[in-house]
């Protein structure tokens, strides 16, 4: 016998229900309007019969390779183990006197990343960074520079600041996982500024995520 839908997790019935979203919507079967509408109010709501009946009339399911697909696209990336030969370095150095300095891209993240930062600029870009281990640490030594790191929301972190005339922002939400990576933010700032947010929030992730499905049929369908 299934299980009552009140009783199961409202947060697995909301993925599934976005799921649905994202596949009618990338085969045409719902408008661009209706997806943004839909997805905003599946966001939103924590009863589990509105997360049903905003799908009820859409006619297909997710299926493996959507899930193998959604999986590549949402889950932090990890380096196999059997590639870390020559590649497990566990500190990195980033010093920004009068200039800046950057990671972004598909970078390898270190177990340890000290930024000092003199009159400087520095950017931390986790967003498509590929990971070495779970637990992170940024140890921060900042006088008059500016920090910037930015996460996927499927990153957690936390920040342990000394703060000396500075300001120190942290608005990532920390949705990750158990698995997910965690980055631990440490050290001082003195007349400078440190700003942690996502470069990309779940929506605006979930919209370019259906986009890309939908263009790859269109894309297969021309061919």
């Amino acid at each position: 016998m299934p299980v009552k839908l009140e009783d199961r997790p409202i947060e697995q019935v909301r993925e599934e229900c976005i799921d649905k979203l994202i596949v009618n919507y990338s085969h045409g079967v719902i408008s661009s309007e209706a997806f943004e509408r839909r997805l905003d109010e599946a966001s939103a709501s924590n009863v589990h019969a509105e997360l049903l009946a905003l799908v009820e009339d859409l006619p297909m399911e997710a299926d493996s390779q959507y899930d193998t697909y959604k999986d590549k696209q949402f889950t932090p990336h990890y380096l196999a183990k059997n590639d870390r030969a020559g590649n497990d370095s566990e500190n990195e150095k980033i010093i920004s006197v009068l200039s800046n300095g950057e990671r972004t891209g598909a970078w390898v993240v270190p177990r340890v990343i000290t930024v000092v930062g003199v009159l400087g600029a520095s950017k931390l870009d986790f967003s498509d960074a590929v990971f070495q281990h779970q637990h992170v640490t940024i140890r921060v030594r900042n006088v008059l520079s500016s920090l910037d790191v930015l996460v996927p929301e499927s990153v957690n972190v936390t920040t342990s600041i000394s703060n000396f005339v500075s300001t120190s922002e942290h608005s990532a939400p920390n949705m990750g996982g158990k698995q997910a990576p965690m980055i631990t933010i440490e050290g001082w700032s003195v007349l400078s500024s440190i700003d942690v947010k996502v470069k990309k929030t779940m929506k605006e992730k979930f919209v370019a995520f259906a986009n890309s499905i939908k263009q790859a049929f269109n894309d297969s369908s021309m061919s």
